[in-house]
């Protein structure tokens, strides 16, 4: 797969070591391809962005069809397989377009958008299995040689079994195998068999024997034959039909195969870094600043992660050997190559940054070659004439001063070097010499790194502490990889007291910067804690506030419910102490009253009396003290109250319109003395100077008391003794009665208000039994419907519901 890349990429793949994970990248596109893509990157990374959040089918692998367009265009006919593929990719980006999260994702939604499929392709998508064939019903003809060339292969299998099993060929079978001869099924027989079958010898065996083409298999291979030209000019007139069709949108089709290869690039990234962790960077313009946050390079197992802040222009690595210096300058470059061409990489996206460069190079191996007679120097030498004039390039230099003198090389690179920086380029250079250290660290826009030695564990960190210059650690490495004692004795011996002693306060430089690097952490750890530790006192606190306000909020809320709840009973009390004072004075007034008018005298009820109940007229089938038992024009039987029937004949009976005199009303007064008196109130007519009393008792029965006014001579009005009084007892209609009530989840003096208005709506109704329904729970609303049951005095019996009724959380009630 890397031969598709350029070989400048190639090149730079190999010294990065990139070439392994790039292989790998390239197992998830659906086709063969580069990894370059063209295009605006800004516009591509919003494309990335939303596919990592959404879940999209996988693309089918499908491959290249650039050959198959440029026969379209010379008029040819494509093979059914190339038809499948281009069906494929129009099949693919309609149920893209169709997908549930893409109008979700705007940049991605108006990609699709702009593929507008003709309604031709899209009839044609759903006529391939997942076999490269064509779906059965779609072509009849074609379906009718399928099954009939299936059948004759079914019969060529039971002929060549009906010839095993023949009892005269068995003597001549060398064996019972079917042997395949040029495609063709064949047996394997003796001399002599001609007298038992007739057929075609296509081969004879080592051994002298034939190999026979039965005469009637090969009437059904040449059957079979005939039905296989058929099929296959059937197939290539479909093809021709359908390559006609693809050929009318041969532009469209173009268009669609290389958005297919630009989809697919995205989405082999998306893939990749979803199955391998990754993180997309996107380059960023107008600077050269390199910051890398947490990067690892691909190639390793188990790498360090790497943090740099690289803002100046060259970055000059020191420090002990085999301690990562040359994998620094390769993650570096590294990071920068996979960010210009949005490859994913294991990096912190939001902590980093990397510029764009239009030129990466790398100048790592020794360009030595015997065969092309050029030295390491010469090379390096060559190497650098060809970068000196490229702008925007970004060059990584492993061990600078390879191949020639050091002091000379020194300061040849330094020239080198400055003429790079003043073409504004960036470089990345390691080195164990500090000669070219020392010259180069007066330059403002040089920055030194150093890797790090654990001088106790005798071996590197593969950590770096910027801006120092390193020990090379020569000695201790040549001691790690088993060089004797002795010989490194000698070798610092010859090394010279005074430069040991620059390498000694290097090493001391080192070590102290590492202390203050560690207490450095250290302090930033312990203040990250302060700041947790603040952050979560002030959340604690809001919380705290928090529940006060909303545990102040609910106790004044509380406060204000039961101050209404008092006011309202204490205005409930008062209406009702007012409502008797009242009531007692009409009854003062009615027994001091002189005229009233006569009692209307009423027929009693008998059976076979007509009577009406409402608007329905009926017969009394039965008479008792109080109630009588009616059945009506419609067949019904009620058992009802007295005093709610009428006469037919225009009399009226019980308290409906009666007219009680003074005795008469107080008797009444005084046997409903017991009711609960529910509502009372009075009403002053000004125009008649009557005062209307109406009071409703449990019963039902509203008496409605007028009260002439006494004139006197001087015209003022007095309530006399002398004044008139009249009272009407009525029973109003009940509308929407029920046998039952639920008071479930009532408070008490709620369930007894609407319990003595259920029983008063019953008792109108003529109900003579009914159903309570209040519950089980503490057993607090069932004593205090049990002790009101037992107080009423309408209510002449009450018990426990029978099980299928609620049981203990019930009360049958008989009236």
């Amino acid at each position: 797969m890397l031969d598709s890349a350029p070989s400048s990429h190639q090149t730079l793949l190999k010294l990065l070591d990139l070439e392994e994970w790039i292989e790998k990248f390239y197992t998830f596109f659906a086709r063969k391809k580069d990894f370059l893509i063209q295009g605006n990157y800004l516009a591509h990374k919003k494309i990335i962005d939303e596919l990592e959040v959404i879940q999209i089918p996988p693309m089918p692998k499908i491959p290249h069809l650039d050959t198959q367009i440029l026969h379209l265009k010379k008029f040819g006919t494509l093979h059914k397989e190339d038809i499948y593929y281009f069906l494929q990719i129009v099949g693919y980006f309609h149920r893209l377009k169709k997908h549930q999260h893409i109008i979700s994702q705007p940049t991605l939604h108006q990609m699709l958008e702009k593929i507008l499929i003709p309604e031709s392709l899209l009839s044609l998508i759903d006529i391939f299995d997942d076999d490269k064939n064509f779906k059965e019903g779609i072509y009849k003809e074609l379906d009718n040689l399928n099954r009939a060339i299936s059948h004759t292969t079914k019969q060529i299998q039971s002929e060549l079994a009906n010839l095993l099993s023949l009892s005269g060929l068995q003597e001549f079978l060398v064996d019972k195998q079917i042997h395949l001869i040029n495609n063709t099924q064949t047996l394997l027989l003796k001399a002599g068999y001609t007298r038992v079958i007739k057929g075609s010898v296509l081969m004879r065996s080592q051994s002298g024997f034939f190999y026979l083409l039965p005469q009637n298999i090969q009437n059904l291979y040449q059957k079979q034959k005939d039905l296989e030209d058929e099929h296959s000019s059937q197939m290539y007139k479909i093809c021709a039909e359908l390559s006609e069709i693809l050929r009318k949108h041969i532009l469209f089709l173009q268009f669609i195969n290389k958005e297919f290869d630009y989809f697919d690039s995205l989405q082999a990234r998306v893939a990749f870094a979803k199955q391998f962790d990754l993180e997309f960077v996107l380059p960023t313009k107008n600077t050269q600043n390199i910051i890398l946050h947490g990067f690892s390079h691909p190639i390793l197992e188990r790498p360090k992660p790497i943090y740099i802040d690289f803002t100046q222009q060259l970055l000059l690595i020191t420090g002990v050997n085999a301690g990562g210096k040359t994998m620094l300058l390769k993650s570096i470059l590294s990071s920068v190559f996979l960010a210009k061409y949005l490859l994913p990489m294991k990096i912190n996206p939001h902590k980093s940054q990397i510029p764009h460069f239009k030129h990466i190079r790398a100048i790592i191996n020794d360009p030595q070659s015997t065969k092309n007679d050029i030295s390491t120097f010469a090379g390096r030498m060559l190497e650098f004439s060809q970068i000196l004039g490229v702008k925007d390039l970004l060059l990584g230099v492993d061990e600078i001063e390879l191949g020639t003198d050091a002091d000379e090389a020194a300061s040849l690179y330094k020239a080198l070097l400055e003429s790079l920086l003043n073409n504004n380029a960036k470089v990345i250079i390691t080195t164990h010499h500090k000669r070219l250290a020392s010259l180069m660290a007066s330059d403002s826009r040089v920055q030194m790194s150093a890797a790090i030695y654990d001088v106790q564990q005798a071996k590197p960190t593969f950590e770096f502490m910027h801006g120092s210059i390193g020990k090379s650690y020569a000695f201790e490495t040549a001691k790690r990889y088993g060089i004797p004692k002795s010989i490194i004795a000698r070798a610092m011996e010859h090394y010279g007291e005074d430069k040991e002693r620059l390498n000694h306060l290097i090493e001391r430089s080192a070590q102290l910067e590492i202390q203050l690097k560690n207490k450095h952490k250290e302090l930033e750890e312990t203040i990250k804690q302060y700041e947790r530790k603040k952050l979560e006192y002030a959340h604690l606190g809001q919380e705290l506030k928090a529940k006060y306000q909303q545990k102040s909020h609910h106790l004044e809320q509380t406060y204000q419910d039961a101050l209404s709840s008092l006011k309202t009973q204490a205005k409930t009390i008062n209406q009702i102490h007012r409502n008797m004072n009242n009531a007692n004075k009409i009854l003062s007034t009615l027994k001091s009253s002189e005229s009233f008018a006569p009692k209307e005298q009423t027929k009693e009820l008998g059976i076979g009396d007509m009577v009406k109940y409402n608007v329905q007229r009926g017969v009394i089938v039965s008479v008792n003290a109080h109630n009588c038992l009616v059945e009506l024009d419609s067949g019904m039987r009620l058992k009802v109250n007295k005093n709610v029937l009428q006469l037919c004949n225009g009399n009226h009976s019980g308290l409906d319109n009666r007219k009680l005199d003074n005795g008469g009303l107080d008797n009444e007064l005084h046997s409903k003395n017991k009711a609960s008196l529910e509502s009372s109130k009075l009403i002053k007519d000004s125009k008649d100077s009557i005062w209307r009393k109406s009071k409703k008792f449990g019963g039902g029965a509203i008496i409605d008391s007028h009260i002439d006014s006494i004139v006197d001579s001087r015209g003022d009005s007095r309530g006399g003794s002398s004044g008139r009084f009249m009272a009407h007892i009525t029973y109003p209609k009940v509308k929407n009665a029920h046998v039952s009530l639920d008071l479930h989840g009532l408070r008490a003096e709620e369930a007894l208000e609407r319990l003595d208005k259920f029983l008063s709506d019953c008792l109108m109704a003529g109900f003579d039994e009914v159903l309570i329904c209040h519950g089980i729970g503490t057993g607090r609303l069932s004593k205090v419907v049990s002790d009101f049951l037992k107080s009423h005095p309408k209510v002449i019996h009450f018990d426990d519901a029978p099980i299928n009724m609620g049981g203990m959380g019930a009360k049958i009630v008989r009236l």
